[in-house]
């Protein structure tokens, strides 16, 4: 799966959980939230005063790394 700016939270978490920790660890706690799941990671993001980049590499790394 291949996670852009434009990946919603809500899609994300359907597709593998494990983004969930890193979103956690990235202090984005927004899975909970019922508007954060409909948010786009980049809108997250932005309202958590991030780097978008940063978190897409974070979760691209993580969830495509083989187990």
């Amino acid at each position: 799966m291949k996670i852009t700016e434009e990946t919603r939270i809500s899609e994300l978490l359907q597709q593998d959980e494990r983004a969930g920790e890193v979103l956690a660890a990235s202090g984005l706690h927004c899975i909970g939230c019922l508007i954060g799941g409909e948010e786009t990671l980049a809108e997250a993001a932005a309202e958590h005063g991030m780097d978008p980049v940063l978190l897409i590499r974070k979760l691209n790394l993580y969830l495509n790394q083989e187990l």
